[in-house]
């Protein structure tokens, strides 16, 4: 098309045509100001297009494109927007340009504090997509101007999420400090390891506490180191072990202060977790309730496992450590080591004992306490078991489960076949005692107040095998024979 006059703008040059529209370089002739026109070329749009241009003009934010003048006169329908400085995010990319980690954090942080504030004055948005964000080489972030005309999308911000956490995480130098920490805030954006979409709230918190952690630190490129790829577990909901973390995942190995961290010992050859269908199983105290499908781990969490999570939360500054925390976990609580860690670590590191009896890495973790146990879970992605889950899990296939004989104590991948259920459970019957999800009445006194069950009788305690189960107040309970399984959702 040939360069032409409108009003106060000289239409230069096209930039894209589009059935509806034409989008132009131009110049704002009284000022020598170039700016971007677009220019509605199909008059039956005219009232969309204009209620989209009021919507537009009326977004006040110094990270979003202004409107500056809008034409609509018999001839011509034409908006005249600023001209953001800086490449496009979807330039830089196609150019294989990065953005330094340290940048790309202010870069997060600063677009959700954009879309926090569309969000807040409730207002509807086109899809957010690299082509919308400027980054120039000062640092500074400037958004095309996304207001739409309409009732705000209630997925639109899950969308807009998942689709730069895939388009965006070749423009992360790996090698780079904070490198890991950025890939694994967009791993979590695209959906990978995490239960639910984050939020733009989440993304503006990760960002800012990266950012604020790697001020002052040298950002020369470190030995290479593999991109963070997580990928979907078997187990849906499973946090991924993420490039040298196990994040957060917030998992969240995010918080990778650049440093390899050398394995505790061989990695446990552990069965898969065993999936359960939905369905009726009969219930600990008689009845029975229907089920949906879930998986839940065939042994009982290690002590190397446990020592990962451990591992990742050392990661992390002091402030962020609490990142998997139950909400409702005691002010007095603080870190999630089990009573006589550094002496249990120890001794099964080198395959000696502990209390007596011998110990290793495979051996189920115990003294911890139910908000070690749910923390955990969080972590991984999966959450404790209920009493009923866990009963169902041990019924599937087992008609008279106090035949099952309990294991002693062990690595639980020694455990012996009485002690195994034939969907590929160990240890149900002994080995260690494992704390449930919730409250539940105890059945010698149904009216009495509900609380929190212990499950399965343990190589201390064997009475009553797979039946047994107490009851306990006491969620900072630790004991020598009580550790924990995960269950996870089957979607």
């Amino acid at each position: 098309m040939e360069e032409r006059i409108v009003g106060d703008y000289r239409l230069i040059q096209v930039i894209q045509t589009g059935p509806e529209s034409t989008t132009w370089l131009a110049e704002q002739t009284s000022i020598g100001r170039e700016v971007i026109v677009i220019e509605l070329t199909d008059f039956s749009k005219r009232e969309s297009f204009l209620g989209d241009t009021r919507i537009k003009a009326s977004v006040d934010h110094p990270l979003i494109g202004s409107v500056y003048e809008a034409i609509a006169d018999d001839s011509h329908c034409l908006v005249a927007m600023e001209k953001l400085p800086g490449k496009t995010l979807a330039e830089r990319l196609a150019l294989g340009e990065t953005i330094l980690p340290i940048e790309f954090s202010h870069l997060l942080r600063m677009l959700s504090e954009a879309m926090l504030h569309l969000a807040a004055k409730g207002v509807a948005t086109e899809p957010l997509t690299p082509e919308a964000i400027h980054f120039d080489k000062q640092g500074v972030l400037r958004i095309g101007n996304i207001a739409c005309a309409g009732t705000p999308d209630l997925y639109a911000a899950a969308h807009d999420i998942a689709r730069l956490g895939e388009a965006l995480p070749p423009i992360v130098p790996t090698g780079r400090p904070g490198a890991s920490r950025a890939l694994t805030v967009l791993a979590w954006m695209r959906g990978e390891g995490v239960e639910r979409a984050l939020t733009w709230e989440e993304i503006h918190s990760y960002s800012e506490q990266i950012e604020s952690q790697l001020v002052g630190v040298s950002h020369a490129r470190s030995p290479e180191t593999k991109r963070i790829r997580t990928k979907k577990s078997p187990l849906p909901t499973i946090l991924a072990t993420l490039a040298g973390l196990a994040i957060v995942a917030v998992a969240l190995a995010f918080m990778n202060k650049g440093k390899d961290i050398a394995p505790a010992g061989p990695a446990p050859v552990l069965p898969e977790p065993v999936s359960i269908p939905a369905g009726t199983y009969p219930l600990p105290d008689g009845g029975s309730e229907e089920l949906k499908a879930f998986q839940i781990s065939a042994c009982e969490v290690t002590i190397g496992e446990y020592l990962e999570f451990l591992e990742t939360l050392e990661l992390l500054d002091p402030e962020s450590r609490s990142i998997f925390d139950h909400k409702d976990q005691p002010a007095e609580k603080s870190g999630h080591q089990p009573a006589d860690w550094e002496a249990i670590l120890a001794a099964a590191r080198e395959k000696g004992t502990w209390d007596g009896r011998p110990i290793d890495l495979f051996c189920p973790v115990f003294n911890i306490d139910w908000w070690d146990a749910a923390a955990y879970c969080d972590w991984k992605g999966g959450r404790l078991p209920t009493q009923e889950e866990w009963f169902a899990a041990l019924r599937e296939k087992v008609k008279k489960p106090e035949f099952l004989q309990p294991s002693s104590w062990g690595p639980v991948t020694s455990i012996g076949m009485d002690d195994k259920t034939p969907n590929g459970l160990y240890g149900m019957a002994g080995s260690v005692s494992e704390w449930t999800r919730r409250p539940a009445a105890n059945p010698a006194n149904p009216l009495g107040k509900k609380r929190f069950v212990t499950i399965g009788a343990s190589f201390l305690k064997k009475d009553n095998g797979a039946l047994a189960r107490d009851w306990t107040d006491d969620r900072l309970q630790r004991r020598p024979d009580l550790g924990f399984r995960i269950v996870w959702s089957a979607e």
